[in-house]
């Protein structure tokens, strides 16, 4: 059994899906690093435990950035099987996969005369905000070049992500008895009405390079109470990801606009904008070609976000790079185990060289 195999299985054995056992894999992680002789700390927030191990030196820094927690799942996915190149399993692929691969290239570089930092971020609640993890490292006085983080790819790189803008909107009418609706004025109707203008407004018409379009998801939608009474009331809950060439207050100005109803916002996060152009980026590129040359090695954007937006609000150019995998949060998640090593050797001539 390979040493990424083996970790791997350690890893998704553990049902990292609540705080307490997330915190378990970041100590067994930190124990590992120690046996492999890499300085470590442990900080500690709120409860919930974050690893930091740094290695090489000089004036430039790469962090390299790794989630341990993974969504909930039946317990029989956190039994890992492989089968051909496929390790199976919950959190196979996000992003357990990917952290073995950080593990296993901080193990590599270690041995080399570095003239860069590299400094690793295990952090535990990528998953449910970040809020306590990369949110509150870099809350804290960070700097560095580039930030990796090591979300499923397929050895492509997520260059820019969208932002979100979760909200409730309020949609009031008028009650009467449903034998005579004209009386009253249905609060679900003009809901109705509303979204498919919404749809039309000049925000959700925008595209960019990297997109056709903004992400517009009506996923709640609630109102009245009985059937024999026009609803007065609907409220339609929304989750928008919006475009990184966009503005957030733009987009909430001309729904307030269409609805004249200030929305109640839930969670909102800044996109990931990133130059396509950056030259650290085209350098990556190659390495990735080097070592994977059935790769295209292509730039994309992520229509989720992850903890990259973090370091990006800090104005550190953080990108999403990862090995290869599929149906990451569903039952059939896995990871290619070859991409793991195939990912680590690329990390590892790209931070050796890097300049």
């Amino acid at each position: 059994m390979t040493e990424t195999q083996q970790l791997l299985e350690q890893f998704v054995s553990v049902d990292s899906s609540n705080i307490e056992n997330t915190n378990h894999l970041i100590h067994m992680c930190n124990a590992w690093l120690q046996q492999n002789n890499i300085e470590t700390t442990i900080l500690s927030n709120q409860g919930y435990d974050i690893l930091i191990a740094k290695i090489g030196k000089g004036d430039k820094k790469i962090i390299l950035n790794g989630h341990l927690d993974v969504v909930p799942a039946q317990s029989k996915l956190f039994t890992p099987r492989i089968q051909d190149d496929k390790m199976y399993g919950r959190g196979t692929a996000d992003m357990k996969g990917g952290v073995v691969g950080l593990l296993l290239t901080m193990k590599r570089l270690h041995h080399l005369d570095l003239n860069t930092q590299v400094e690793l971020h295990l952090v535990p609640d990528e998953e449910t905000g970040g809020q306590f993890g990369a949110r509150y490292l870099c809350e804290q006085n960070i700097d560095a070049q580039l930030v990796i983080c090591s979300e499923p790819t397929d050895l492509g790189i997520g260059v820019q992500a969208k932002g979100i803008l979760q909200f409730d909107l309020v949609i009031k009418g008028s009650a009467a008895h449903s034998s005579r609706p004209w009386e009253g004025d249905n609060a679900i109707t003009k809901a109705l009405d509303i979204h498919q203008r919404l749809l039309n407004l000049p925000f959700a018409k925008a595209s960019s390079e990297l997109y056709a379009c903004p992400s517009i998801n009506l996923a709640k939608i609630s109102g009245g109470d009985v059937y024999n009474k026009v609803p007065d009331t609907c409220v339609m809950s929304y989750d928008i990801r919006y475009l990184p060439s966009q503005s957030k207050a733009d987009i909430i100005q001309q729904i307030e606009a269409l609805t004249h109803t200030q929305l109640d916002i839930h969670l909102t996060g800044p996109p990931v904008t990133n130059d396509l152009n950056h030259p650290d980026f085209k350098l990556l590129q190659q390495y990735i070609l080097k070592h994977s040359p059935e790769s295209t090695a292509h730039m994309f954007g992520q229509h989720g976000f992850a903890d990259t937006r973090y370091y990006s609000a800090k104005g550190i150019p953080a990108i999403e790079f990862g090995p290869s995998g599929g149906h990451w949060h569903g039952e059939d998640e896995y990871v290619i185990l070859s991409s793991i090593d195939t990912y680590t050797s690329i990390l590892v001539d790209f931070i050796q060289h890097y300049q």
